[in-house]
């Protein structure tokens, strides 16, 4: 099978950036402006960083005639979202010193600093890699940060299934050294023989592309949502492999119907850490070949899966990886989400976990959670682990420290604050949108608190106070809160405007569909008090509202 594409510009722009490198020293040594050259823009987002600017102040600076307020976003590389508490301390230090200072939690379990000036970016990826970390392949048209489900008490072999991320992350890291040379002054290779590299060759993939792994009974990762979603397969305390799901992506384009999300399908069976690896590793081999490269609209997995057929495709990945996939083992997911406040896990261990609201890490009113962190870490009394779902976890807590642990979270706020967010409020999750985001169309984490209080009170208006409605919000239809995957969906379409999605299901496994469109925030509490008001007169014990709004018909599968 064979395809003739006339390529995007960005293809290009990749084949010519003398492997990642691109012009990226020369942009920076540019004093005349905040921002970088347009074609580096594309090539440093696969060193871990966007190009952003202040969207709230481009007016005002237009006005004086003043370039934008240019600034950058790096994002590190935390396969599985974990960090010692020397990490931490290092990670507090760096924000404060080169960002906003406020710590982002992400929706693929690592953190974002904002804010960075240009000149502030090659000091702050030299302080990260003083601490052992990096920002490589977070962005771009690579395989970006892998998740896993983040709580050490879903299961014995939590460890052995957490192993994975750190090591399909490593398998698919490009050969290229540019980062190394460009940031931390690694003296440049001149045998390009030295860093050939045979899965992304000289042109990456088509489009970015995403892994999970979720552990059953708890889709804490949204599994189905990701390019290859694995998951877990533990009998009697023992990992016996992975289903291996792939074609899962929620980004979609309003207006253009080409467009749309899809969860993953469940394609086979590995057994082994050698045939799990060799089958992901085969998968994007099949993406890079076959992907979109003319459309980067048309260019994620799922459209190649289902352009070439999900037969055709696992034939495929059989005759590149040599072997035949086993069927699908049974699996079951009943929930998916955080495990608030303090869990044992099998080793004795403790682990709180934080309500960090849409994962922003700062001290407030309402808690000092960066402070009470500094705290713990500085004393070295726990790690940190970060979830899917823009969670932290002050994780590993030995048990002689828990009292320790548990008093500087009372002390900051942090107990009073977890404990009294509603279920709702908890299972809530915003991307980050405006202002400095340059695809958002509405606000993301600046509003969803506001309007989940909204919300909040026309469930206790009809007693459903005590439901844990799984409720997200993107500023775009790009998909980063995963809104298209919850069961109630908030996607930016304007200023203040937003498609509201129902009939996702409780568990992730079905995406819900657009109930109305482009409606302001009066018609958003007006439209649900309605529907709440159903849901409570009518649901069935133990029906989540997902479910109710399928049983209803009100959208229509």
């Amino acid at each position: 099978m064979s395809q003739q594409q006339q390529h995007s510009p960005i293809e290009k722009i990749k084949k010519e950036s003398d492997g990642l490198r691109g012009t990226i020293k020369e942009s920076l040594g540019d004093q005349i402006t905040g921002s970088i050259r347009e074609d580096d823009q594309a090539v440093i987002k696969f060193h871990g960083m966007y190009q952003q600017d202040d969207r709230d102040r481009r007016e005002e600076r237009a006005a004086k005639k003043l370039d934008r307020l240019y600034s950058f976003m790096i994002r590190l590389r935390l396969p599985g979202g974990f960090l010692t508490p020397e990490q931490w301390v290092a990670t507090h230090h760096i924000a404060g010193a080169h960002s906003t200072g406020v710590i982002k939690i992400t929706t693929r379990q690592t953190l974002q600093l904002h804010g960075i000036l240009k000149s502030h970016i090659k000091p702050t990826l030299q302080a990260f890699n003083r601490a052992n970390l990096d920002s490589i392949a977070t962005c771009g048209d690579i395989n970006r940060n892998v998740i896993v489900s983040a709580h050490p008490n879903e299961t014995p072999v939590h460890a052995q299934v957490f192993a994975y991320a750190d090591k399909i992350s490593r398998h698919l890291m490009p050969k290229t050294r540019a980062y190394y040379e460009i940031w931390l002054d690694e003296e440049k290779i001149e045998d390009k023989k030295e860093e050939a590299d045979p899965l992304y060759q000289d042109r990456y993939l088509p489009r970015k592309f995403k892994i999970a792994i979720a552990i059953p009974p708890n889709n804490d990762p949204d599994v189905l949502a990701n390019d290859i979603g694995l998951i877990a397969i533990v009998e009697n305390n023992e990992l016996k492999g992975f289903n291996i799901a792939i074609g899962g992506g929620l980004s979609t384009t309003h207006g253009n119907p080409e467009t749309y999300a899809r969860v993953a399908t469940v394609i086979g069976f590995t057994d082994t850490e050698e045939k799990t690896l060799k089958a992901i590793y085969e998968v994007l081999t099949i993406q890079r070949d076959y992907g979109n490269r003319s459309d980067r609209k048309l260019a994620r997995l799922k459209y190649t899966v289902d352009k070439v057929g999900v037969q055709w495709f696992r034939e495929e990945l059989e005759r590149r990886i040599g072997f035949k996939l086993e069927e699908p083992r049974p699996y079951k997911f009943t929930e998916r989400t955080d495990r608030y406040g303090w869990e044992k896990d099998h080793t004795g261990n403790w682990h709180y976990t934080v309500f960090a609201e849409n994962g922003r890490v700062l001290d407030d009113e309402q808690q000092t959670l960066k402070s009470a962190l500094l705290e713990i870490t500085e004393a070295r009394l726990s790690n940190i682990r970060f979830t899917g779902n823009q969670g932290l976890i002050v994780a590993d807590v030995k048990p002689a420290d828990k009292k320790k642990v548990h008093t500087i979270l009372e002390k900051h706020g942090v107990i009073a604050f977890t404990e009294a967010a509603s279920p709702l409020r908890r299972n809530s999750m915003a991307c980050v949108a405006l202002p400095t985001c340059p695809l958002a169309l509405a606000e993301g984490q600046r509003y969803l608190p506001e309007l989940i209080t909204k919300i909040d009170d026309l469930l206790t208006k009809h007693s459903l106070q005590k439901e844990n409605i799984i409720t997200r919000m993107t500023g775009c239809p790009n998909g980063c809160g995963r809104s298209h995957i919850s069961e109630i969906g908030f996607v930016g379409t304007g200023p203040g405007r937003y498609n509201l999605h129902l009939g996702g299901d409780h568990e992730g496994m079905r995406l819900n569909k657009i109930y109305r469109e482009n409606i302001n925030e009066a018609e958003i509490l007006e439209t649900l008090d309605g529907l709440f008001a159903s849901f409570a007169l009518e649901k069935n014990k133990g029906e989540h509202f997902g479910d109710f709004a399928v049983r209803k018909q009100w959208v229509n599968f």
